[in-house]
C-alpha cells in the first residue's frame, strides 16, 4: 500500500484548497475547501474510493451519470473507478471532508476526464 500524504499537508489549487487531517497506511482524510465557482476536474480513481462528507455550502456533484446537490450533514460514496466531481455554483464556500480508503492514495491515481483550468 501506498501513502504519500502526511498530517498538515496542504495545497492550493485553482478551485480552491485541500488540508490532510489525517492518513495511515490505507486512508486519508483532507478538508477540501472550494471557492465560489469553483470546479474540480472530472476524474476517477483505479485504486482509491472516496466518502464525501458536506460540512458547509451547497456542492452540486457528478457521480457516474447523475448530477444532483448535497447540502451540509450529506454524503457521497465515490467507488473506485467510478467518475465524480464537485463543484460549487454558489456565492458561499463550498467545504467538505474527504476519506480515502485503498491501495494507493496518492495523487498519480488522479485520472482527470475533464478539466475547465487545462490540467492533465
Amino acid at each position: 500500500m501506498s501513502n504519500l500524504y502526511h498530517r498538515g499537508d496542504k495545497d492550493s489549487r485553482p478551485w480552491g484548497t485541500w488540508e490532510v487531517l489525517d492518513s495511515a497506511e490505507n486512508f486519508c482524510v483532507k478538508r477540501i475547501c472550494v471557492k465560489p465557482s469553483g470546479k474540480l476536474s472530472l476524474q476517477l480513481h483505479h485504486h482509491r474510493a472516496e466518502h464525501w462528507i458536506i460540512v458547509k455550502g451547497l456542492a452540486q456533484v457528478t457521480l457516474g451519470e447523475q448530477v444532483f446537490e448535497k447540502k451540509a450533514n450529506e454524503s457521497v460514496y465515490i467507488p473506485a473507478g467510478t467518475k465524480h466531481r464537485i463543484e460549487n455554483n454558489t456565492s458561499e464556500e463550498v467545504e467538505f471532508i474527504e476519506v480515502q480508503t485503498g491501495e494507493n492514495l496518492d495523487e498519480n491515481d488522479i485520472v482527470r476526464l475533464e478539466d475547465v483550468y487545462h490540467r492533465v
